[in-house]
């Protein structure tokens, strides 16, 4: 009955002005789904043989996002050193990496560039928070890294350095006004408890 193969491309088209691809996938329990998806457009930065960010496996949230810059270490965060091999100085505390990309994201989305569990667990070395993309930026995608661990840590060309979540977005815009009443009312932080 023409059942398609995994990964196949079903059908493009287009909803609310934004191009959706279809996609064939199995899911965990062998059951055939049919997913749309936004398609990205990209754009190369520089001379560099990087591939498109792309996903591990087929229902990864994140696309892999990888150094396109030279080999960097990663000096632990209490020693405040993020050098270049040959620098010869301490720049700032944070590092910042080019992934040699530039991005279209649709209207109604926005990028989300998060840390790779990974680094984080096997050497301490995460995103420095979480970069928000704007569907109308089209600048090149740069991630900053910070090494939480006791050890430099070497980033090579190419390494996977973070990841890049599409999410949908509400536009939403503000008005002044009196606020409803809430049980919880102004109680902020710590307000709830612990237990």
């Amino acid at each position: 009955r023409g059942v398609r193969r995994h990964g196949e491309e079903r059908q493009r088209g287009t909803r609310g002005g934004r191009r959706l691809l279809r996609r064939v996938v199995q899911g965990m329990h062998g059951e055939v789904q049919v997913i749309e998806t936004p398609t990205i457009r990209v754009r190369r930065i520089g001379e560099h043989t990087l591939p498109v960010p792309t996903r591990a496996t087929p229902f990864a949230a994140g696309l892999d996002l990888r150094n396109a810059g030279p080999t960097v270490y990663v000096e632990p965060f209490r020693e405040a050193a993020f050098a270049f091999p040959s620098a010869g100085v301490i720049p700032p505390r944070s590092l910042s990496l080019p992934t040699g990309f530039a991005i279209a994201i649709p209207p109604g989305y926005c990028g989300l560039v998060l840390g790779r569990s990974g680094l984080a667990f096997k050497h301490g070395v995460v995103a420095f928070h979480i970069g928000l993309i704007d569907s109308d930026y089209r600048g090149e995608i740069a991630v900053s890294l910070i090494n939480h661990g006791t050890k430099s840590f070497v980033i090579e060309p190419g390494d996977r350095i973070a990841q890049l979540v599409i999410a949908p977005v509400s536009l939403a815009s503000c008005e002044e006004g009196d606020l409803d009443e809430t049980a919880r009312g102004a109680g902020g932080f710590g307000s709830t408890g612990v237990k």
